[in-house]
């Protein structure tokens, strides 16, 4: 499985910016997809995460109510829809895939990673 992820950028604080998320290599409604986030001199964080058919979703504390995960499985799509950023959600944003049935939160729980798209959040 190859993942891409892009869309991070620069924006101001209390702004939107949505990633998304190319896969390839497999059959995509056969993975559960996810976003994690590493600051530097931090551990990647879980972020969100959605199931195989898009129906079911989880997102971490953090960011509840500011960022919804979404996937497109006809265009082997996954979105991360971020609004009202803070300066703590600057981070390399990583998507991420496995090919089990259950939703995860942990990074060991994921095969596959993609190469990570950089959001910087200006104040």
């Amino acid at each position: 499985v190859q993942l891409q992820a892009f869309g991070g950028g620069l924006v101001q604080a209390e702004g939107s910016l949505r990633l998304s998320c190319a896969a390839s290599g497999r059959i995509f409604t056969h993975l559960v997809m996810g976003w994690f986030r590493q600051a530097p001199g931090k551990e990647r964080e879980f972020v969100a995460t959605i199931n195989r058919g898009g129906d079911y979703t989880d997102v971490a504390d953090s960011v509840k109510d500011r960022f919804t995960i979404s996937r497109d499985n006809a265009k082997s799509m996954m979105y991360l829809q971020m609004s009202s950023l803070k300066a703590e959600d600057a981070a390399v944003y990583y998507c991420s895939a496995h090919g089990g049935t259950l939703l995860a939160n942990r990074v060991p729980h994921y095969n596959y990673w993609g190469q990570g798209t950089q959001v910087t959040v200006s104040s």
